[in-house]
């Protein structure tokens, strides 16, 4: 199964020459937060004052080292995978850019309507 982690793109970059992703997130929430593609939509809107290019990692569950749990913290009725560790990059299996309408809407990129 295939979930998403949105970031920066300056961010992601900055682990370039790194094995492992996450170590920000796991120190500020104790995991890395992601979505499945259904749900990203309820995800997206965080993200909409952000100013600077952002991208998707498609994070391959099956390639994940850490333990994933499927999580409702907010009580809102969703599930959403978190992963409890540092991510092993080779479990990103591709990393697109975050696309947004002019109103700041998020629109799915054609890549993962077929996945």
């Amino acid at each position: 199964m295939i979930i998403l982690h949105a970031l920066t793109a300056e961010f992601w970059n900055s682990y370039e020459e790194k094995d492992n992703y996450g170590d920000k997130s796991l120190e500020q929430y104790g995991f890395i937060h992601c979505s499945d593609i259904a749900t990203y939509k309820y995800v997206a809107p965080n993200f909409k004052n952000e100013t600077k290019e952002m991208v998707l990692l498609l994070i391959d569950t099956n390639k994940v080292i850490p333990e994933i749990l499927w999580e409702d913290l907010d009580n809102c009725g969703i599930q959403f995978p978190h992963i409890y560790g540092l991510l092993n990059k080779d479990a990103v299996v591709g990393v697109l850019p975050h696309l947004w309408s002019e109103d700041r809407i998020w629109i799915m990129n054609e890549e993962l309507i077929h996945i």
